[in-house]
């Protein structure tokens, strides 16, 4: 699967219902760290909400796509600045009390094993913590994964969209955590998000999960079309509208870790 390129305006778009798991992420991260990591910053509208919840402490958002940081510049001050890196790669370059990331390690293949680096980054008594979605079996995923593997699209988009393992369960993180000795909690929350608008899981997803697909049909505004004239009325059936608006149940996994104060 090649990288995607991301569409800051069209991410944004749901930036409201994307926020709100961030927000109860951080409600469960304690302490007052002075130096923080955000690891897939994206827009950077998430990392001013850590400028708020801290706004003494000095902040580096990083992300592998110039799209999304030159949107995040306009967040920038005195205390928060951003800087491309590759969650793949990227290691602390300095003490950490808290590296943070929001919706980015199930873009990672192997995040697990980034783990013991972030950790070793971090000061004793440091947080890491992040939230990643938990629903690669949900219909808006297994759908659009049937439909690029299907006679039509194989060709083209059979490697392109990630598996339903591109994260764990959370016994494996609260283990892989616990193992490498921190104090672990790990949790899930199912949102229902009521969204409104013509098709808006099918407006959702082009922000996300489908960007892949629609990376890889950049230059084929046909096929483009023709392959989302078939998704979205697979979401349609998978998600009907009402007439409150349309029901888009959206389950995540959280994870907040606590390196012990003597390490």
């Amino acid at each position: 699967m090649s990288a995607p390129t991301w569409d800051p305006q069209q991410y944004l778009r749901h930036a409201d219902h994307r926020t709100r798991p961030f927000a109860d992420l951080l409600a469960r991260v304690q302490g007052d760290p002075a130096r923080i990591a955000d690891l897939g910053c994206g827009a950077g509208n998430v990392t001013a909400l850590l400028a708020e919840r801290w706004p003494k402490a000095r902040i580096t958002g990083y992300d592998n796509s110039p799209q999304m940081l030159e949107k995040a510049a306009a967040h920038a001050t005195d205390l928060l600045d951003f800087a491309p890196a590759d969650a793949a790669t990227w290691t602390p370059g300095e003490p950490f009390d808290l590296i943070v990331s929001n919706a980015l390690l199930q873009w990672v293949p192997g995040h697990t094993g980034r783990f013991p680096e972030w950790l070793a980054g971090l000061t004793p008594g440091g947080t890491f913590a992040f939230q990643v979605p938990g629903n690669f079996d949900a219909p808006s995923h297994v759908l659009m994964r049937e439909l690029a593997q299907s006679a039509r699209w194989r060709d083209r988009l059979g490697d392109a969209l990630r598996h339903a393992d591109a994260v764990h369960t959370p016994e494996q993180y609260l283990n892989e955590l616990t193992a490498l000795g921190c104090h672990a909690d790990v949790w899930e929350t199912t949102y229902l998000h009521l969204l409104q608008g013509e098709d808006p899981v099918l407006d959702w997803v082009k922000g996300t999960g489908l960007r892949p697909v629609l990376t890889a049909l950049a230059d084929d505004p046909e096929a483009t079309d023709a392959f989302l004239t078939a998704y979205r009325a697979l979401l349609r059936t998978a998600y009907p509208a009402t007439p409150h608006g349309t029901v888009f149940p959206f389950r995540r996994l959280f994870a907040v870790a606590r390196k012990p104060a003597d390490a």
